[in-house]
């Protein structure tokens, strides 16, 4: 079957509400989506950290940091100008840095400073910890598959928001 008529097949299904996996689906992925981040939000928080600032710690270590605000800002899934008062917090703190890139003086770079690695490393410590929790019933096997639809459905999410019907 081809992409088209999956695509037709998906439509008829959404439009004729059903006990269709395919009908389920978007909403539950969507309200399960949210139940974990809040999860590792509460989790977090007894460590002190908040959804504002831990997630911009790790996506600079996952990217190698050195990057502009508007690209954390584009990774994270917050407004450029929403990120300057994050920024300016965990500066504060001494976990991130501002430096000027080398190739263009006018930008900034965002860096992990050595104590904003170790908050990361303990950050991955503790998101470990509750994940591991929540995902004890699967096998790797299954994680690993669900991986991969995972990344199926998020080409199919960027070539729909490059390519707007």
């Amino acid at each position: 079957m081809n992409c088209k008529s999956n695509l037709i097949r998906y439509i008829r299904v959404m439009v004729t509400p059903s006990s269709s996996p395919r009908f389920r689906f978007g909403i539950r992925f969507s309200l399960l989506a949210r139940r974990w981040r809040r999860a590792l939000d509460t989790h977090l928080a007894r460590a002190g950290l908040t959804d504002a600032t831990w997630v911009p710690l790790i996506h600079l270590e996952e990217t190698g940091g050195g990057i502009t605000q508007k690209a954390l800002a584009a990774l994270v899934g917050v407004d450029g100008s929403s990120l300057v008062r994050v920024i300016d917090i965990l500066s504060r703190q001494g976990l991130v840095e501002r430096r000027t890139d080398e190739n263009d003086s006018r930008a900034r770079l965002i860096h992990l400073t050595a104590r904003g690695k170790r908050r990361v490393a303990e950050i991955r410590r503790e998101l470990a910890s509750v994940e591991a929790r929540i995902m004890a019933d699967l096998s790797d096997a299954e994680i690993d598959r669900m991986l991969g639809h995972f990344e199926a459905i998020d080409r199919r999410l960027t070539e729909l928001q490059e390519n707007p019907a």
